[in-house]
């Protein structure tokens, strides 16, 4: 990371490591696009109004004053502020709400972008950070073969960056509908409650999730122990999830032919689809995991959390799941399902734990030397002709002797230099590998590099 960037939870990087995200970036979206998603790109700038749709609290929400009538802040309710967006998929819900004449539905969208929240900064943990987001919207109506499909594209995005290091990815699912439907059953009323004390699970502990089932939910120890046993059926085979959660309701006494187990069965149904889908084609990339809850309370489907093998100190790095009632107009309503990608927390972990870099700090593949300052015309020349070609190309900042402009090439990481035959018709023009020291004549309009040394790679401390 840069040495300036000092300002806690706000990170610059390298040339070499922005190199990392760029590739991350352009991985991620022709995964995206080449499963017909489209790009948009919202504000910064959200309405508090909006931004607590998500049941975020306002220390989480950086709030603006410029923007607005200065010395009147502490007047004006939160809701009535403007603020950072912390998150891509609230700024999504008035997206398609204002814009809905226009769209094409369901509509399918990526976006990568920069975002801000009030946390603790801590390693992979920032308050400026980007996110790469992909939702499927429906107008009204949205089928469920769609919770199949978003996970599945986040996998193969994510298989994608295991050639720069990162372990592999799984996705953990569950459905709301299948935890909500069993502890109806059970007799429990505060579900949102009850969600949110799962969701502690991995961080508390069973014990203590159990406690504040009790103390908080009003469960029973009977019924707190239920919870954990449905938290603890963890499959990738639809057949075994089925008879494992049924036998859990016969375990503790419940009523198969009930409106709750009706419901239940219905997200069972959803979930054994959406494994046994994506077993078709990824075996193990996505795992039934019912202890997944996802604390924010507008999911009303799947929920998925996804880990990294080895690394699961970094927690979920991609999680979301599907929401009906995030974005309503009146009677209209505009469901949908989508995954997010903590796309600075996977950066920092290449760069910091793998230890990726680009192999060069330049993207230029060739560096034109410059004979005299007379003829600087000649070797621009000449970058125009690579350059018209795709060949990144730069060219000596001044007409130095040979040997410093080959050192400054170096410095960049510039495998390629470029001698113009400096006027003589006679003579062709050269170009040195510096790698291996290999000199040889050379053409503008028909020249290739080496593809070893065309572009940057990524590369880490295990290839080298």
């Amino acid at each position: 990371m840069a040495k300036g960037a000092s300002l806690s939870g706000f990170p610059e990087w390298l040339p070499q490591e922005r190199a990392v995200e760029q590739t991350l970036i352009d991985t991620l979206r022709s995964v995206f696009e080449l499963h017909g998603f489209q790009g948009i790109e919202t504000r910064a700038v959200e309405p508090g109004e909006s931004l607590l749709k998500k049941g975020e609290t306002s220390k989480e929400i950086y709030l603006l004053s410029r923007l607005q009538e200065v010395g009147h802040e502490a007047d004006t309710p939160l809701e009535s502020r403007l603020g950072l967006h912390f998150d891509l998929t609230v700024p999504l819900s008035r997206y398609v709400i204002e814009n809905s004449g226009a769209l094409v539905f369901p509509f399918k969208r990526w976006q990568i972008q920069k975002v801000w929240r009030g946390e603790r900064p801590q390693e992979g943990r920032f308050r400026e950070f980007v996110q790469a987001d992909i939702d499927i919207v429906g107008n009204g109506e949205l089928a469920e073969h769609y919770e199949v499909e978003v996970p599945l594209v986040m996998v193969e995005a994510l298989e994608r960056f295991r050639e720069y290091g990162l372990p592999k990815a799984t996705v953990h699912v569950n459905s709301r509908k299948l935890s909500e439907g069993f502890y109806r059953a059970l007799g429990l009323t505060d579900i949102d409650g009850v969600l949110r004390e799962v969701d502690k699970l991995d961080k508390i502990g069973g014990d203590e999730v159990a406690r504040l089932l009790v103390s908080e939910c009003g469960a029973s120890e009977q019924q707190a122990a239920a919870c954990l046993d449905l938290a603890a059926i963890t499959t990738d085979d639809a057949e075994d999830l089925r008879a494992r959660f049924t036998s859990l309701c016969a375990t503790n006494g419940l009523d198969m032919d009930s409106e709750e187990i009706a419901l239940a069965l219905g997200g069972l149904a959803t979930l054994g689809t959406i494994i046994s889908e994506a077993a078709k084609t990824r075996p193990g990339a996505v795992v039934a995991d019912l202890k997944i809850a996802r604390g924010l309370d507008y999911y009303t489907g799947s929920v998925y959390e996804t880990f990294l093998d080895g690394a699961e100190q970094l927690g979920s790095i991609c999680s979301g799941g599907r929401y009906d009632n995030l974005a309503t107009q009146g009677k209209k309503t505009y469901p949908g399902v989508g995954l997010s990608i903590g796309l600075s927390r996977l950066l920092s972990y290449l760069l910091h734990t793998v230890g990726a870099v680009a192999s060069r700090p330049s993207p230029a593949a060739v560096m034109v030397a410059v004979w005299n300052e007379d003829n600087r015309s000649v070797s621009d020349e000449v970058a125009r002709n690579l350059r018209a070609r795709g060949i990144n190309t730069d060219v000596a900042p001044k007409a130095a002797k040979i040997g410093k402009q080959i050192r400054h090439a170096e410095q960049l990481g510039i495998p390629y230099v470029w001698f113009p035959a400096n006027g003589d018709e006679a003579a062709s023009d050269q170009v040195k590998n510096i790698v291996t020291g290999e000199q040889v004549d050379a053409s503008a309009v028909s020249w290739l590099p080496d593809t070893v040394y065309a572009q940057q790679t990524i590369v880490t401390s295990e290839s080298e």
